[in-house]
C-alpha cells in the first residue's frame, strides 16, 4: 500500500485546506495558524483576513514559511511560542498539531485566544480504537489511492519518500479526544474524514 501511495502522493493535511476556507468565521480580522509548516495554509488564509500569523516549533519549517509568503505584507510567521502571539483571534487553526500537544491545554489556550465569535477549526490524528474507527481507517485504505490518483495522475518514480514536516503518532483515541473537546469546548463538532483524519469545529459564545 505505501508503494501505491508513493506512485500517487498527495498530502492529506493540504487536501483539508479547502475545509478551513470553507468554514472561515464572518469576523475576519486575525487569524492564527498553529504549526503552520512550510506555510502553505498561511498563505491560503493572507486573502481572507487583514492580519495572519503563523507559528512552529520547528526553525527549518519557519524559515520555508517565511520564504513562502515573503511577498505578502499581512502575513508574520511567529518564532516564540503560540501561546504568547498578540490575540484576540477570528480564527486559530490546528493541521495535524493536536496530538503533538497537552490536547486539553491547548484547547484551553485556543479557547483564550479566540475573540468573541471566533472560530476554532482544526484537523486531526487519532489511533483507532473502536468499531467505527477501524470502519473510518479501512474507508481510507481503499479510498486513498483512488484520491491519489486523482490529484496525482503522472506516477512519481522517486518511490517512498521521507515526510517533509516533522511527524509523530497519535497516541489518544477518537472517544476519548472527544471527550476532551467537550469539556473545553461545548458544542464542538468533531468528525471522523477519510484520509486517516478527523476535523474539530467550535465557535465560540458572543
Amino acid at each position: 500500500m505505501a508503494r501505491l501511495n508513493a506512485r500517487h502522493p498527495w498530502s492529506h493535511n493540504d487536501h483539508f485546506h479547502s475545509w478551513i476556507l470553507a468554514n472561515l468565521p464572518h469576523q475576519r480580522r486575525s487569524a492564527l495558524d498553529v504549526g503552520c509548516g512550510r506555510g502553505e495554509l498561511v498563505a491560503a488564509l493572507s486573502p481572507y483576513f487583514t492580519t495572519v500569523y503563523g507559528n512552529d516549533v520547528d526553525e527549518t519549517m519557519r524559515q520555508q514559511a517565511t520564504s513562502r509568503c515573503s511577498g505578502l505584507s499581512n502575513v508574520t510567521i511567529h518564532d516564540g511560542s503560540w501561546t504568547d502571539v498578540p490575540g484576540p483571534f477570528d480564527l486559530v487553526t490546528m493541521i495535524a498539531v493536536l496530538h503533538h500537544l497537552d490536547v486539553a491545554v491547548a484547547l484551553q489556550e485556543a479557547r483564550r485566544l479566540l475573540a468573541p465569535g471566533g472560530r476554532f477549526l482544526a484537523v486531526g490524528l487519532a489511533p483507532p480504537s473502536g468499531l467505527e474507527d477501524i470502519a473510518w481507517d479501512l474507508a481510507s485504505i481503499v479510498t486513498n489511492p483512488v484520491i491519489g490518483y486523482v490529484k496525482h495522475p503522472w506516477p512519481n518514480t522517486n518511490g517512498v519518500q521521507p515526510p517533509p514536516i516533522p511527524t509523530q503518532d497519535p497516541t489518544m483515541p477518537f472517544a476519548q479526544l472527544q471527550q476532551v473537546v467537550a469539556q473545553v469546548m461545548p458544542g464542538a463538532s468533531m468528525r471522523h474524514q477519510l484520509g486517516f483524519r478527523h476535523t474539530i469545529a467550535w465557535t465560540k459564545p458572543t
